[in-house]
């Protein structure tokens, strides 16, 4: 089990073919606000162990990071954010 917090990026990538996931939001779907991250952004430097062999349409196509456009005000924020680290 994962918890995202509200507003939190997210993501990730199964390495078997027969993964599912379910998500449990705090809101009614509103694709006018909604937000998302390239998975190979290179702003971000993930290493992922392999490239995804299905991704959808939507997913693929996100921007790149635009700071003004993902409602990040202060870029030093967004650095703090990368460079803490995980906790598992």
């Amino acid at each position: 089990m994962k918890y995202v917090p509200q507003g939190f990026a997210h993501g990730f990538i199964t390495l078997s073919d027969d993964a599912e996931t379910l998500y449990l939001v705090s809101a009614t779907y509103s694709p006018e606000n909604e937000r998302g991250l390239r998975w190979n952004d290179p702003a971000f430097g993930i290493e992922w162990p392999r490239a995804p062999s299905k991704i959808s349409a939507k997913d693929g196509s996100w921007k790149l990071l635009d700071l003004t456009w993902h409602g990040i005000d202060d870029f030093r924020t967004a650095v703090a954010l990368k460079s803490e680290p995980e906790h598992s």
